[in-house]
């Protein structure tokens, strides 16, 4: 009996490691929330459609890297559908700088330069630590992933808030079919 009830409760709490990685509201989420309230606009992003090529823990996208940690399946799975490359992310970064409102003489500077935007290019970064926000996501339609990225320009880790939509998700669709049939629809950047 005592081997039986071992047993029991050790698959009971092991079972949160075969599960998914989802995060609740933390005090940092608070800048996260409120985007998501006030600044939140809808678009849909291409997949990628050029070369991809898989090798161990990197995958490459026509000539751009990103690593991944092979452990974080939701960044893998992201990656590998194309839904995330470095191309898409350098156009984000531009996008960004060119549509803030911060500094315009920063801005004039950066132009009068002969390749400006090749300072926005992504490339040899690492993803990982990918989690779903579940306090983010509110439909089922609709799921929001934060992601961990390093990239050796920057001193300060970054952060990508990605938002996924599946027109045919139900509140039963794993989260590995949930990413294989949905489309980036929202992209959100901040330092850590």
């Amino acid at each position: 009996m005592k081997f039986i009830f071992s047993l029991s409760l050790s698959l009971l709490l092991s079972m949160n490691v075969f599960g998914q990685k989802t995060v609740k509201a933390g005090p940092k989420d608070k800048a996260v929330i409120e985007h998501f309230k006030n600044d939140y606009k809808k678009k849909s992003y291409k997949k990628f459609t050029g070369k991809m090529t898989v090798n161990d823990n990197q995958i490459l996208f026509d000539n751009k890297i990103i690593f991944y940690d092979k452990s974080d399946k939701i960044t893998e799975l992201m990656l590998k559908e194309g839904l995330i490359y470095p191309q898409l992310l350098t156009d984000f970064q531009i996008d960004k700088f060119e549509n803030e409102d911060s500094d315009r003489t920063q801005k004039r500077f950066a132009r009068l330069q002969k390749n400006w935007k090749d300072a926005f290019e992504v490339n040899n970064i690492k993803l990982n630590n990918a989690s779903e926000l579940i306090f983010l996501s509110t439909d089922e339609k609709v799921k929001r992933f934060k992601v961990l990225c390093k990239d050796s320009k920057f001193p300060n880790m970054m952060v990508y808030y990605f938002e996924l939509t599946d027109k045919n998700a139900t509140k039963d669709t794993s989260v590995q079919d949930f990413i294989k049939n949905s489309k980036l629809t929202h992209i959100y950047q901040r330092a850590e």
